[in-house]
């Protein structure tokens, strides 16, 4: 997450391109790590509310994960931050954990259900691609139909009974995705820290945020939190921040955003399911029909940059009908010369 490009990023977008680029098998075990343990972590939240309250939870979370994840990447020869690096992981963090993560447990605490909760985070792709607008990438014609298809999916979700009698909720879970996508993707462009230490300090810069809001609300344990609650916050402290965030930094330097994000897949259909057989929690029609529409807004925005490289392609050395691949040239009217120019932005 850093404003110059890393080796392992080519001009075309952040796809490996030389031999220290990261192997399939080590971003398949990142992708993995923020599929399934993310897609949990909304379960967790729920049981850990049940304990402390929800700034209070977040904050501890990330700090006590932050400072394990500083002191090792110390030890093992990192650098400390620039005074610059401090500042810009502050502003990263606040927005992705205090304003994405945070108002996330606020939702749940206010009654919103872990499945829905994850599932109105799902438009994280679809903000991220209209977000990297704002930095000269905006997005493909078909990214546009896919922000659009995933946005009536969450006006489908909206009608759902939760945040039907919660109105409140579903503000919280509105705002939450935005934030965390302008993170993510502002994050890009300034300058960070190596991965590691990236986190880190992201961590417990949103943490030391998350308790300075959790103190303006008044925020307190009035009792000691049971069994459960402390587990759950172990799990969040140890899966869900240092495992969890540390894979997704660590794709967000080396694949394009698109995929980074695409952890959007399947954290909504785990917290579903997760949340109807350990949560005992109830979902409705409105889920069943806005989930299809999300993942296909998702699914439409992460194929339009691959269709273009596919365009891209030279044709083999002798091409299809017999000619020099060199002689092709990208085209300069119509269509496609639009999808040219718009994934060149």
């Amino acid at each position: 997450m850093v404003a110059t490009k890393t080796p392992a990023e080519s001009t075309t977008g952040g796809e490996p391109t030389d031999p220290s680029s990261p192997s399939g098998l080590v971003v398949g075990a990142a992708l993995a790590a923020v599929y399934l343990i993310w897609g949990s972590t909304y379960l967790a939240i729920r049981f850990g509310l049940e304990g402390f309250p929800p700034f209070l939870l977040t904050a501890i979370r990330f700090l006590v994960a932050g400072v394990i994840m500083y002191t090792v990447v110390r030890l093992r020869g990192t650098p400390a931050p620039s005074r610059r690096q401090w500042w810009n992981a502050a502003r990263v963090g606040a927005l992705m954990l205090a304003g994405g993560v945070g108002l996330v447990a606020m939702a749940e605490d206010v009654g919103v259900g872990s499945g829905l909760t994850a599932t109105a985070v799902a438009v994280i792709p679809l903000w991220a691609a209209l977000v990297s607008g704002l930095f000269g990438r905006w997005p493909l014609r078909l990214e546009w139909v896919g922000l659009v298809v995933g946005f009536v999916g969450v006006l489908v979700l909206a009608q759902e009974g939760d945040f039907v009698s919660n109105p409140g909720g579903l503000i919280l879970l509105a705002i939450a995705p935005i934030l965390w996508s302008i993170g993510s993707v502002w994050g890009t462009h300034l300058d960070l820290p190596r991965p590691a230490m990236a986190t880190a300090t992201q961590l417990l810069a949103g943490g030391a945020v998350l308790l300075v809001l959790g103190a303006l609300r008044g925020e307190r344990i009035t009792e000691v939190p049971s069994a459960s609650a402390w587990l759950a916050l172990g799990y969040l402290i140890v899966f869900g921040s240092i495992v969890g965030y540390t894979a997704y930094v660590y794709l967000l330097r080396t694949v394009r955003p698109a995929l980074a994000t695409s952890y959007a897949y399947a954290n909504p259909v785990v917290a579903v399911a997760l949340g109807v057989t350990l949560g005992a929690e109830v979902v409705t029609g409105p889920v069943f029909i806005a989930l299809p529409l999300i993942l296909a807004g998702i699914g439409l925005a992460a194929l339009a940059p691959w269709r273009v490289r596919r365009e891209r392609e030279p044709l083999s050395p002798v091409g299809e009908r017999g000619r020099d691949p060199s002689m092709d040239t990208p085209p300069t009217t119509g269509p496609e010369a639009e999808e040219y120019g718009a994934d060149a932005a």
